[in-house]
């Protein structure tokens, strides 16, 4: 017996029973978007790897570790995308987009990243990324930070914590970076493998270890906030100004530093403590240098992605999930010799009433075990066909949510009767249709 196929580490389904809530997260999301002037753009999964190198950062763990990466038959060397920000910059470049223009997009989709699978974090996962290109100020990066404090509200989420930082111009992180690793040398018998194989490369992210036993080095580290230059402190006290203007809660944390080498100046993250750990559910940043780094005009910008699962997640334990999903109106049939016309009958019900949803019973069956499956589907109401009934010119109708009687109405007024009797069914006093 051959063995049975499983789902590759990392990369999970998600089932009908789960898509309910990822639905209400997308529709919340992008009618939020929407109402801001966000656009959404569609890139591909699949770029040249020497994409990501460029924008990513070679040294970085998300190039050196782990992104997929295969050879085509063309020769061409191509990686699953781990991100989606370097790919709408290309998208930009490539199709002309830019010479001046601004820019408000969003995309949604999976991303790959060959890490550890844990709770919240998977090889393949999905992100909503959101991107405002072309304006240099603080005040789209008050906006963009406002826009996910307001999808938090909408969505029914709390307890989330905003932390921001500036990361400076690369000229001045260039000079912190210097202060930084001559005072991680001093120490450097102490650094763990992690840090150490990052010194050289990138001693930045030696700020962000989650390690226990290196806290008290990271903090007693240089700070990036002391070595701003004159005009990114004055662009972070701008927005700091406008963001407790508008009532918006954060606190600075001059270790936050992001794993990307595109960034600049602004970058934040939403903190989520609810699984007992930190958790970032959404992160992002200016990367004003990034268009022109790949080859396009000189373009700011500032973006962030939210990870799809945890927020979802997050939706569970606060109980703010949909209720399920019923039918309106289950179809039984009765008898073989007339499957032909039940359908003909739906059909001309989804066509005359659009917004129902109707579910046919199809597969046959006999009355109890097309009842059974009528309960089951949560409809509040059973059309039945049967072969008695249209040879009378009727169909009948039961209702499954409450202790009245089957009635009949003429299949020419088949519309209005469901109407109706939906409409009773749904009076104060009826029993719940769910």
């Amino acid at each position: 017996m051959s063995e049975q196929l499983q789902a590759i580490r990392g990369m999970n389904d998600v089932l009908p029973a789960e898509i309910g809530a990822w639905q209400h997260f997308e529709t919340c999301t992008r009618d939020l978007l929407t109402s801001y002037g966000y656009e959404e753009i569609r890139v591909p999964i699949v770029e040249r790897t020497e994409l990501f190198k460029r924008a990513i950062g070679e040294h970085t763990d998300v190039v050196g570790k782990e992104m997929y990466t295969f050879t085509d038959r063309g020769g061409d060397s191509l990686t699953l995308r781990p991100e989606a920000t370097a790919g709408i910059a290309r998208a930009l470049i490539s199709n002309g987009m830019l010479r001046g223009a601004r820019h408000k997009l969003w995309c949604i989709g999976p991303m790959f990243r060959h890490e550890t699978p844990q709770a919240g974090r998977y090889r393949q996962f999905w992100q909503v990324d959101v991107e405002a290109v072309g304006c240099a100020g603080p005040d789209v990066d008050a906006e963009l930070i406002a826009l996910g404090t307001r999808l938090w509200q909408r969505l029914g989420i709390s307890g989330l914590r905003l932390e921001i930082n500036s990361l400076g111009t690369p000229e001045s992180r260039r000079e912190y970076r210097a202060r930084l690793t001559e005072y991680l040398r001093r120490h450097e018998s102490i650094l763990d493998a992690d840090s150490q194989r990052r010194l050289t490369a990138n001693p930045l992210r030696i700020l962000d270890s989650k390690n226990p036993q290196m806290q008290e080095l990271i903090r007693g580290a240089p700070e990036l906030t002391e070595h701003l230059d004159a005009e990114s402190r004055q662009h972070f006290e701008t927005l700091c100004a406008t963001l407790r203007g508008i009532g918006v809660d954060f606190t600075i944390n001059p270790r936050l530093v992001r794993g990307l080498d595109y960034y600049n100046r602004t970058v934040f993250e939403w903190i989520t403590q609810s699984t007992g750990a930190q958790n970032a559910v959404c992160s992002g940043g200016r990367y004003d240098g990034l268009i022109a780094q790949l080859g396009g005009d000189a373009t700011p910008a500032i973006g962030f992605a939210m990870g799809v699962e945890r927020l979802v997640a997050l939706l569970s334990a606060a109980g703010r999930l949909p209720a399920p999903a019923h039918p309106d109106l289950f179809v039984v049939v009765s008898g073989e010799q007339v499957a032909g016309r039940a359908l003909e009958l739906v059909e001309g019900l989804r066509s005359a009433r659009p917004r129902l949803r109707i579910e046919l019973n199809l597969g046959g069956g006999n009355f109890k075990a097309q009842f059974r499956r009528a309960d089951k589907s949560g409809a509040p109401l059973a059309l039945i066909v049967g072969e008695d009934e249209l040879a009378r010119g009727v169909v009948a109708m039961k209702p499954l949510r409450e202790q009245s009687g089957q009635s009949e109405c003429p299949v020419g007024e088949l519309a209005p009767a469901v109407d109706a009797a939906l409409a009773l069914l749904a009076r104060p006093g009826s029993a719940p249709a769910g």
